[in-house]
This record gives structure tokens, sequence and C-alpha cells, in this order.
């Protein structure tokens, strides 16, 4: 979720065929929000094997210690705790922050049915004002590989934006994982202010859906 403000005004005269003078036209704003082209060439896959429980794979090799000690500096500090039998990796998005220089942190409980609690918008920004937006999340049970975000903002039935972040690769620990956004900006202006939909997901490299979200937001004048 990101908005930029693009202001392109061009000027167009022409002179009246009267002699009156001239007239001066100013075109209205054609785009307010970069687009995304959705189409994507399909990506390579690497065909992997089948993949195995993290507490098998300790089991087996925890007699060699330098095998260990190899596993530990790849992996991290992995809490045997959270590791379960199967090898399927569980991911939890426990909540979203955004950060505005502007104001207190907004923090957000991501519900469990997928759904904002609220009927209205989820949350308001303000117009033209800076924002980040900060993810915490648990992994339990195995590593998940590649985990990344994306989403798509529409206004009033057209698509205004899109973005992909990846997160990263983690193991699974009792403590839960925080991912900062890079900041970003709102647009400004009467045109831009209103409701925007979005559709959200996190993904892991197998293209297993862990999260997915859709929800409205505002754009005001003013902070709420």
């Amino acid at each position: 979720m990101g908005l930029k403000d693009e202001n392109n005004k061009a000027e167009e005269s022409a002179e009246d065929p009267k002699g009156q003078g001239t007239l001066s036209r100013k075109n209205s704003h054609s785009s307010l929000c970069p687009t995304e082209d959705d189409e994507e060439d399909e990506d390579k896959k690497l065909e992997l094997g089948p993949m195995i429980a993290l507490k098998e794979q300790f089991e087996k090799d925890k007699d060699d210690e330098s095998l260990m000690r190899w596993k530990e500096q790849l992996l991290g500090k992995v809490d045997l705790e959270e590791v379960g039998e199967t090898p399927d990796p569980v991911v939890k998005i426990l909540n979203l922050t955004i950060r505005s220089p502007d104001r207190e942190d907004m923090v957000l409980t991501v519900p469990e049915d997928r759904k904002p609690t609220s009927k209205g918008p989820w949350f308001t920004l303000k117009e033209g004002s800076k924002y980040t937006l900060v993810f915490t999340f648990r992994v339990t049970n195995n590593i998940v590989s590649g985990l990344r975000y994306s989403n798509s903002v529409w206004k009033t039935g057209i698509k205004v934006y899109g973005r992909k972040e990846m997160l990263g690769t983690f193991s699974p620990q009792a403590e839960p994982y925080t991912h900062v956004m890079f900041e970003e900006s709102t647009p400004s202006g009467m045109l831009v202010r209103g409701s925007y939909s979005v559709k959200s997901k996190f993904v892991d490299d197998d293209d297993k859906c862990y999260l997915e979200n859709n929800y409205t937001f505002d754009i005001r004048k003013n902070w709420l």
C-alpha cells in the first residue's frame, strides 16, 4: 500500500481567429497515482526435493557437532520448542503498525478471519503525509523460505498502485519477527481524497499463502 503524488500540468494556448487575444487552457490531473502492469513473465521455478520436518533433520544429525554448528550458522538459533513434527511452516501475521512523524503509531491487529473488524475503513491516512508500514509476525513449526508481501490498491474501480517486497527466510522461534517497509508518502489534493480498496497477500517460495487480507482505507485532509 503506498501512493505517490503526481502532478502533471500542461498549458496550451490558441490564437483567437478574430484577433481578440489568446485563450489559455490547463489540463486537469490525468494521473494522481502511479499504475503498475499486472502482466509479468512467469518465473522459472527450481524443482526441489520433498520437505523434511525440521525436528527430524536436527535429530538425525544431533551427534555430529560440526554439522550442528554449521546448521546453527546457516539457520540461526532454532527454538526446538517451536518446531513441529510436520514439514509445513506456520506463519501468523500478528499486527500492522503505521508509523508517521505527524502522529502516534497506529497499531492494527490483523483479524483471524482475514477481514478488518470494522465495516468501514480499516484506517485513515492524511494527505501529503509520510508513513511507514511495520509488520509483526511469528514463525513456528519449520523454516519459511522466501516470505514476501504484495498488495494492489484500487480507487473507484481503477488500479492505482501495486507493490511486492521480499521479507526473507525465517526460522521458527518463540519471539515474533518485525519487518519495516520503506517510507512512502500519500498524495495530496482534493481529487485524491476518498476511499481506497486493498488486496494484500503474504506468500512463500512455494506460493503458499499465509494471509490474504482485503480491506479499505481513507485518505483525508487531516488525521482522525
